[in-house]
C-alpha cells in the first residue's frame, strides 16, 4: 500500500469514551504510533494530526474532523490517513460517502492502514467493512442501554447528581447529601410549605447570595467547556425553584429514564411517557420528609396572581370550550375600549396565528356577545322541544347509526368469526395428532400452532367488539341522558359558565367569509360576512349544522 504520488498527509485520530475502555490498542497514542510508523516506512510527510478524543463515530459533527476538512479545502494536504475505517466513523452511509466519494472527488487520497483500504485501488470488501462498523456501533449502544437498565432496576443512580446531592464517596452509584447545597434544598421546601411563592423564594436566595444549581456545578463540581460554562446564570429564577420542589428525588427515590435519544446516531433527546420512567423508592437518604414535600406541592401556584379577580379583566365563560375551527386551539379574550364601551368590542380570537410559533394558524375571531347570544338561542330551542320532538331526534340518530353500521353486516361478521374459531380448534387438534404419529416435526408444529393462536386471539377481540352494546342503543341512552338534563330547565334569560358546561362539550368557530370571495375590504367598515359556529353537546354531539352566523364588522 505504498504511495509515491502524495507526500503531504493529515493523520486523523478518533476515540469515543466507550472505546477507551477497550484498552491501549484503541488509544489515541497507539493510533498515532501506527500512523507515524507507516509514514516513515513509505516516505510520507506527515503535516498535521487532527484528534477527536471522546467523540462517537455515530455522527461526523466533530471539531477535529470539521477542522481537517477546512484545511483540506485550502489545499494544505492531499492524503488522509487513519488507523482503520472505524476511526473515520461508524455511520455506514456517511463514512462510505467521505471515503469513497468526497475524498476522491476532491483529489484527496484516503488510507485506512489496518483495513488495507486505499482509494487508489479497488476496495471490494469496503461495503462489508462499513456495515460491520455500524453493527459495532449499534451493538455498543444496545449494551450501554442494557447496563443502564440493569442499574436503574437495581436502584443505582447513573446520571448527574441533582442539586443538593453528590455521589457517595464509597459507592459511586449512590447519592449522598451535599453538605454545601442540601441545606438550601431544605430551605426551599420549608419556605414553600409555609406559603411562599417560587418567585419570592428565588428573590430571597438571590438577595442572600446563594449560588444557583448550574453555576454551582460549573464552579465547584463538574468540568464544563467554556461554551457550556457561559450558559450558567448567576441568579435563581422561579422555574428552577419549581423544578426542585416537584422532584421526588428529595424524598429518597431514584427517578431516571425521563428522556431518550431518538436514535443511536443522534444526540437529540425526546421525552418518555411518565408511565415508562424508571422509579425506585428509598435508594438514598431523603432531604425532606413526605409531609413537608406534600405541603410544598399543595402551595405550588397559590402565590400566583389571579387576574380574573380584577374588574377590568374580561371574564369569558367559554374558556376551554370555544376552539378555532382551523387549528383546534382554544380561543382567548381580546379587544379594546371604544368611547367607554367594553362589551361591544370584546372578541374571542385564536392566538395560534402569531408568526413567532411553528405552523401558525390563519386565525379566527368572533364577537363575544354574538357567540353568547347564539349559544343561548340554540339552547333555548332545545329546551322548548316537546317529548315527541325529543323522541324524533333520538330516532333520527338511531337511523343514522343504522346506516353507518348495518345490523345484518354486523351479524354476518359475528357468525364468520365464530365459524373460523371452531375451524381453528379442529386444525390445532389435527396438528397435535399428526405430531404424535410422526407426520409433523416439533418445530413446525410450534410455528403453526403459534400462528393459529395469534389468529384466534384476534378473532376473540373482534367478537368482543361485535358483542358490545349496539351503537344505536347507546345513541338512545345518550339522548335520554341529555334530555333528562334539558327537562330541568325551561328558558334561559342569560347564559352562564355552569349552564354552558352542563350542556356544551365544544364549540368550533370557523373563519369569516366575506361576500367578495373571502377577504375584508379595508374601506368598508360595516361589511357583511358569514361565519360557521358548530355546537357539540354533551352525550349527543352535534345535532345539526348550527350553521353560519351572519354578522357585521363594527369599527373599533
Amino acid at each position: 500500500m505504498k504511495t509515491g504520488r502524495f507526500t503531504l498527509a493529515f493523520a486523523y485520530l478518533r476515540l469515543s469514551n466507550e472505546e477507551a475502555q477497550d484498552g491501549e490498542s484503541s488509544s489515541i497514542t497507539n493510533q498515532r504510533m501506527i500512523v507515524q510508523n507507516y509514514c516513515k516506512q513509505n516516505g510520507i510527510t506527515l503535516v498535521r494530526e487532527f484528534v477527536d478524543d471522546g467523540y462517537s463515530g455515530g455522527n461526523f459533527n466533530r471539531p477535529g474532523f470539521k477542522e481537517m476538512l477546512k484545511q483540506l479545502e485550502q489545499g494544505k494536504a492531499n492524503l488522509v490517513i487513519t488507523k482503520d475505517l472505524s476511526r473515520l466513523g461508524r455511520d455506514m452511509r456517511e463514512a462510505s460517502y467521505y471515503a469513497e466519494q468526497f475524498f476522491p472527488e476532491h483529489g484527496i487520497q484516503f488510507l485506512a492502514i489496518a483495513d488495507n483500504f486505499d482509494t487508489e485501488h479497488d476496495n471490494i470488501m469496503a461495503p462489508f467493512l462499513f456495515a460491520m462498523n455500524e453493527v459495532y456501533l449499534r451493538d455498543g449502544s444496545r449494551k450501554v442501554k442494557d447496563v443502564l437498565r440493569s442499574k436503574r432496576e437495581s436502584g443505582q443512580y447513573c446520571a448527574c447528581p441533582p442539586y443538593g446531592y453528590r455521589k457517595d464517596r464509597e459507592n459511586r452509584h449512590r447519592l449522598a447529601p451535599d453538605e454545601a447545597t442540601a441545606p438550601v434544598v431544605e430551605r426551599i421546601f420549608q419556605r414553600a410549605a409555609a406559603g411562599d411563592s417560587s418567585r419570592k423564594i428565588a428573590l430571597d436566595l438571590n438577595a442572600d447570595g446563594v449560588i444557583p444549581p448550574l453555576k454551582y456545578r460549573v464552579l465547584y463540581r463538574d468540568e464544563f467547556s467554556e461554551e457550556g460554562a457561559s450558559h450558567a446564570s448567576d441568579t435563581w429564577n422561579y422555574t428552577t425553584v419549581k423544578r426542585i420542589l416537584k422532584n421526588p428525588v428529595y424524598l429518597g427515590h431514584t427517578l431516571l429514564g425521563k428522556s431518550k435519544k431518538v436514535s443511536v446516531k443522534s444526540k437529540k433527546k425526546v421525552a418518555v411517557p411518565r408511565d415508562s420512567w424508571a422509579v425506585t423508592e428509598d435508594t438514598h437518604p431523603p432531604l425532606v420528609d413526605q409531609a413537608l414535600f406534600q405541603r410544598a406541592q399543595e402551595n405550588l401556584g397559590r402565590g400566583s396572581r389571579d387576574y380574573r379577580a380584577y374588574d377590568q379583566v374580561r371574564k369569558s365563560i367559554f374558556g376551554g370550550v370555544a376552539v378555532c375551527g382551523k387549528c383546534g386551539h382554544s380561543l382567548c379574550s381580546c379587544g379594546t375600549v371604544y368611547k367607554g364601551e367594553r362589551e361591544k368590542y370584546w372578541y374571542l380570537s385564536c392566538t395560534h396565528q402569531r408568526q413567532d410559533i411553528a405552523n401558525p394558524c390563519q386565525g379566527v375571531r368572533i364577537r363575544y356577545a354574538d357567540l353568547v347570544e347564539l349559544v343561548r338561542q340554540d339552547l333555548n330551542s332545545l329546551l322548548a322541544l316537546s317529548d315527541e320532538d325529543m323522541e324524533a331526534l333520538a330516532q333520527e340518530a338511531v337511523r343514522r347509526m343504522g346506516s353507518e353500521e348495518n345490523l345484518k353486516t354486523r351479524q354476518l361478521k359475528k357468525e364468520r368469526a365464530e365459524a373460523r374459531l371452531a375451524t381453528i380448534d379442529k386444525i390445532v387438534t389435527k396438528l397435535y395428532t399428526d405430531n404424535a404419529m410422526g407426520k409433523l416435526d416439533d418445530d413446525r408444529l410450534s410455528r403453526m400452532v403459534a400462528d393459529l393462536e395469534k389468529e384466534s386471539a384476534g378473532l376473540k377481540v373482534a367478537l368482543e367488539e361485535l358483542n358490545a352494546p349496539d351503537a344505536a342503543q347507546e345513541a338512545v341512552d345518550n339522548y335520554a341522558r341529555f334530555f333528562e338534563l334539558a327537562r330541568q330547565y325551561t328558558h334561559l334569560e342569560a347564559l352562564d359558565r355552569n349552564t354552558l358546561l352542563t350542556f356544551v362539550e365544544r364549540i368550533e368557530i370557523g373563519p369569516k367569509v366575506y361576500e367578495n370571495g373571502g377577504h375584508k375590504v379595508p374601506a368598508r367598515a360595516n361589511q357583511p360576512y358569514r361565519q360557521s359556529v358548530r355546537l357539540f353537546y354533551k352525550f349527543i354531539g352535534e345535532l345539526a349544522e348550527n350553521g353560519e352566523k351572519c354578522s357585521e364588522e363594527k369599527p373599533a
